[in-house]
């Protein structure tokens, strides 16, 4: 199914599932904006076909640098038909905290703004051709909300629910909008994580689902489809039930704190880099 994309632009590229996203889509024959913050890695993925790729680093947040990211891409290759809104970061959060709301800050910053100014420098010339795919990599996470999880699930809870008003509005544009939501995926995002992680999905087949749901023009993408049966299910227990059984998991890490991963893009009040992981739940 990635052999029918043929021009995409791929955030948060650096990570797990954005690696395994890259190689497919080049493997497929593609031409792929790689976008990031680890330069090394994403001109390790361009190497595998120079002609057909581009390494950026702007930050997601930044809409100055990503229509500038934008703009090169099509005076390169043209409108893509794919647009890939990877780029996250997670981590735990305590609201007892001053310094974690920072952290909250730069999460929707990243995780949900990210995904706006991923998509807008491309859907005017979508729209006039109508056609193309938007995806945005929200996380089951964002269904309901876990203890300790706050600013990961407001992120992708806000995120899913910005994906329906654009879906809806590009409808009638020929323009599919499709919310991927990832369970757990093996990476180093999860890596660090102390609990159960029931349904454990390596990146590569993630990426060929994500993929092929795409091309299907399917607007929901559950990885693995189990685990959001799982997911509805305890979202049918008592509220009272449900935060028992969450309370009674560790926690993940907050972020800064022993056991986090550090993450680029996700910075501490005093700009002390941080736990900074790339996708996903």
């Amino acid at each position: 199914m990635a052999a029918t994309f043929q021009n995409a632009v791929l955030t948060g590229a650096c990570g797990g599932l954005g690696q395994a996203l890259a190689r497919a889509l080049i493997g497929h024959g593609a031409a792929v904006a790689l976008v990031g913050l680890d330069r090394p890695s994403l001109q390790a993925l361009a190497a595998l076909a120079p002609e057909r790729c581009a390494v950026y680093t702007p930050d997601v947040a930044d809409s100055a640098a990503m229509q500038a990211m934008a703009a090169d891409w099509m005076a390169r290759a043209g409108t893509p038909d794919l647009v890939i809104a990877n780029a996250g970061v997670a981590g735990g959060f305590d609201t007892a905290e001053a310094d974690d709301l920072a952290v909250l800050r730069r999460m929707l910053e990243i995780n949900l703004l990210g995904a706006a100014t991923t998509f807008q420098p491309f859907v005017k010339a979508m729209r006039e051709e109508r056609r193309g795919a938007l995806v945005g990599v929200a996380s089951i996470a964002g269904w309901r909300g876990m203890p300790g999880n706050g600013a990961y699930c407001a992120s992708k809870g806000g995120l899913i629910r910005y994906l329906e008003s654009l879906r809806a509005e590009l409808r009638s544009d020929s323009i599919v909008v499709s919310t991927v939501s990832p369970g757990y995926l093996r990476t180093a995002l999860t890596a660090g994580n102390r609990f159960a992680m029931p349904g454990l999905m390596e990146p590569e087949a993630a990426a060929r689902a994500l993929l092929a749901g795409v091309a299907q023009g399917r607007s929901h993408i559950v990885l693995p489809a189990r685990i959001g049966w799982l997911a509805r299910l305890l979202n049918l227990l008592p509220d009272a039930l449900h935060d028992r059984l969450l309370l009674g998991q560790p926690r993940k890490p907050r972020v800064g704190e022993a056991g986090a991963t550090a993450i680029p893009g996700l910075l501490l009040p005093a700009e002390t880099p941080i736990k900074n992981e790339s996708k996903n739940a």
